[in-house]
């Protein structure tokens, strides 16, 4: 995973790193914090979490803690802290900035979603 394809992460990857705030966990426990705090709005099924996992410790930006039989525990880095981070500040300008068009052009009728 290269520098440049780390300047936005996906949804699903910003879900994984925001797991891994929380404590360690293994992938089955990673996917259900997903699933649950996006109120089953995101579902990663395992082919896309094992990808993002491989690509995360690969860049270290997650780190394997321990393995028991086929169950493997993960851990957020610095690194991870770091790029969770400005991600969560890229998308709240995103919002920001689309919450600010909306007002200017008159587009939302209530304030449902400001």
């Amino acid at each position: 995973m290269s520098k440049k394809s780390l300047e936005v992460l996906t949804e699903s990857m910003f879900y994984v790193l925001m797991a891994l705030l929380k404590e360690e966990m293994c992938g089955t426990e990673i996917a259900g914090y997903v699933e649950k705090k996006s109120n089953k709005r995101i579902k990663i099924g395992p082919g896309t979490l094992y990808t993002i996992l491989a690509k995360f410790e690969e860049e270290e930006i997650i780190e394997e803690t321990s393995v028991v039989g086929r169950k493997r525990t993960y851990r957020i880095t610095d690194k991870g802290i770091g790029i969770y981070i400005e991600e969560l500040e890229r998308l709240k300008l995103c919002v920001l900035d689309g919450e600010s068009e909306a007002v200017e052009s008159e587009k939302i009728i209530s304030n449902k979603f400001l």
